[in-house]
């Protein structure tokens, strides 16, 4: 039996050492650890004694804890000696170096092993730890375009001949056209050229063959819309879509106003920034337009669609040239600029494409022209009393204009009343023509009709209602009141029976008063928040909304909402007279029920004015009563005075007895007379 003792040791002192016991031997090897190396130790003992009262005495600072001890008969080992190394000397940090690549094995090919195997044609494939997924994109590769001049300049002359010389040029046309040759190639071609022009006269290319054909009516297909692209406000402080404007070469672009209307409640930090949006783009703006205010409206020019026109928050006017980049081209001074947010501005049809006019809540209707913004060309006040007092005048929300009438406009106001205008006339009181009143607030939309300019669209409060030239006291037609509040609205460019608008519980209404009268004939829900603007594109058929958290939704409406229908025109204008006919006659029963009640007033005036003299008679009977009253008493006085006189006694006697007699007469009369 042997007693073994296994020794851990953290330094190779005792490499050489021999044990000093007779009958045991030191068997050790090395072990390599991260540490360093290590020497394991094992003490082989001969012969056991039930105690062995040995120890080796170790060198210091070798790192070891040793149990030693003698063995029992039972073969358990009794602890005599512990020896604990300190808990702070262990878990010290690896120490690690570079070193030289080392080769450990090298097999070098064997060719009786490879007769044993078949070759086989290399055959490569990928391996990818990932998941395989197709990839789908929706839009195809956009073509990009670019507008390059090019300079026409006459060629093809030979070096000895001077173009600008017509000498030279004439002497050389002659020897070319007597060269048989050059006859030759010209009969070749003449016949050729002959034959195409024979065609053209034979054949228009160009020619409409189904023009007068009237437009098929699309009646199977029911009304819908679906969502194209979704336009976010890249900002993480949220605003509000105020504007949207189209752009006019091709309606590729989108431009979006944003801005905070909560007064004095905008957020710090929040970004003045409006952006131009690529249709097929919807993660990042095309172009960022810095203001030095908040935009409220944003409006393209129709002539250079390069050209934008902004009104700001704080009342400037400010333009944008897409060419020069992101800065304000041209600013408005403070001083000459609107008091209130500029909530209305639209591009004149004029010559030089410059001239635009603005309105604000401030009551003021300005007119400007881009090349000189620093002051307005003319000012005009909002005060239907015609005293251009600015503080009578009413706040303009919203703006409308006709290029077909170019001295006429319209202001939609605060207070909902419409005001007519007209900028040519003679003097500031002809320019408030009339004014339509018939909503309980704001007008936030204002446009005329695009086949029926008599007839127009307004939005406010909880109805949209259509209005006539002719009829000024009432609408002739209004949609019932919502629930929510109307913030929007417009007319269809492509049929005239066909409007759209927007309310604050995010549905988009499409009315179409041929089909429907008193629903929308499609309502959709678009998102969870207000929707503020609403702007249809030229060809009617995308419309694009932005809300209050500045999404701006694009939709496609399907074909039966932009196509015009067969006889829709003359059945719109028939709704429209047959409508105004009937105001009319209700205008004139109302009139008729005002004369009377004005008839019924003036009766009771005059009734009124009869009582008055009643009470002046009752003064002149109790006058009468007074004087009657005082003559009685005067006479009493008289005849008191008589009877005091002396008088014979028979004559007196007979005139007691009459004056007895008229006393009683006298008294009956006054029991009789009020008092």
């Amino acid at each position: 039996m042997h007693c073994c003792l296994h020794i851990f040791f953290a330094e190779s002192r005792l490499s050489g050492e021999q044990p000093s016991q007779p009958g045991m031997a030191w068997q050790g090897r090395l072990q390599l650890s991260a540490q360093g190396p290590k020497l394991l130790f094992t003490l082989l003992c001969s012969s056991c004694a039930p105690r062995i009262d040995c120890f080796k005495e170790l060198p210091k600072g070798s790192g070891l804890c040793i149990l030693w001890g003698p063995l029992r008969a039972a073969g358990t080992m009794e602890i005599v000696y512990v020896y604990v190394k300190k808990r702070s000397e262990f878990g010290k940090q690896c120490n690690f170096s570079d070193r030289q690549a080392e080769l450990n094995i090298d097999i070098p090919p064997n060719p009786q092993l490879a007769e044993q195997f078949m070759e086989r044609n290399p055959a490569d494939k990928g391996i990818q730890c990932s998941v395989s997924m197709s990839e789908h994109e929706a839009n195809t590769e956009r073509f990009e375009m670019e507008t390059r001049g090019v300079n026409h300049i006459e060629g093809g002359w030979p070096k000895d001949v001077n173009p600008l010389e017509l000498e030279q040029t004439i002497r050389f046309r002659k020897k070319v056209e007597k060269d048989e040759n050059y006859m030759n190639a010209v009969m070749q071609l003449g016949s050729i050229m002959e034959h195409c022009i024979k065609q053209n006269n034979a054949i228009d290319i160009y020619q409409e063959y189904f023009d007068d054909e009237e437009m098929v009516e699309v009646t199977e297909e029911a009304p819908s819309a679906k969502t194209i692209n979704v336009f976010r406000d890249p900002q993480e402080i949220k605003r509000s879509a105020t504007h949207l404007s189209w752009h006019p070469d091709g309606n590729r672009k989108l431009a979006v106003a944003y801005s905070c209307l909560n007064f004095q409640r905008a957020p710090e930090g929040m970004s003045y920034e409006s952006y131009i949006w690529d249709l097929e783009n919807p993660n990042k703006p095309e172009i960022v337009l810095k203001p030095s205010s908040p935009l409220v409206t944003l409006e393209y020019n129709p002539k250079d669609s390069h050209v934008l026109l902004g009104g700001c928050y704080n009342g400037q006017i400010a333009c944008w040239d897409t060419r020069k980049g992101s800065v304000v081209a041209e600013l408005s001074t403070i001083e000459f600029s609107h008091r209130d947010p500029v909530y209305g501005s639209i591009w004149l049809q004029s010559k030089t494409g410059t001239e635009c006019f603005s309105a604000s809540t401030d009551g003021q209707v300005m007119w400007w022209d881009i090349r000189k913004l620093s002051e307005p060309t003319e000012v005009m006040i909002m005060d239907i009393s015609r005293k251009e007092q600015l503080e009578n005048a009413l706040g303009a929300i919203s703006l409308e204009f006709e290029s077909t009438l170019p001295t006429k406009f319209m202001v939609g106001t605060e207070q909902g009343i419409v005001i007519s205008c007209n900028r040519k006339a003679k003097t500031s009181a002809e320019k408030i023509v009339c004014t339509f009143s018939g909503h309980h607030g704001p007008i936030y939309a204002l446009q005329r009709n695009p086949f029926y300019p008599k007839n127009f669209l307004t939005v406010g409060d909880w109805t949209a209602r259509i209005w006539s030239e002719d009829s000024r006291e009432s609408s002739i037609m209004w949609t019932k009141y919502h629930m929510a509040y109307l913030t929007d609205g417009a007319w269809s460019p492509m049929r005239p029976a066909v409007f759209f608008t927007t309310k604050m519980d995010g549905t988009l209404d499409i009315w179409d008063f041929v089909f429907k009268q008193c629903d929308p004939a499609l309502s959709l829900k678009l998102c969870d928040e207000a929707l503020f603007c609403l702007r249809v594109q030229d060809n009617g058929c995308f419309i694009a909304c932005g809300s209050q958290l500045g999404t701006t939704t694009l939709l496609e409406v399907s074909s039966g909402l932009y196509t015009l229908q067969r006889n829709e025109k003359n059945t719109a204008s028939s709704i429209f007279e047959r409508e105004t006919r009937r105001e009319k006659i209700l205008e004139a029963r109302h009139r008729e029920m005002r004369l009377k009640e004005k008839s019924k007033t003036e009766a009771k005036e005059d009734e009124l004015r009869e009582e008055v003299p009643s009470v002046n008679l009752e003064e002149l009977v109790a006058k009468a009563e007074e004087e009657f009253f005082s003559i009685v008493f005067t006479e009493l006085k008289k005849k008191e005075a008589a009877a005091l006189k002396p008088k014979p006694q028979k004559q007196q006697k007979m005139e007691g007895d009459e004056e007895e007699e008229e006393e009683e007469g006298e008294d009956e009369e006054e029991e009789e007379t009020p008092t």
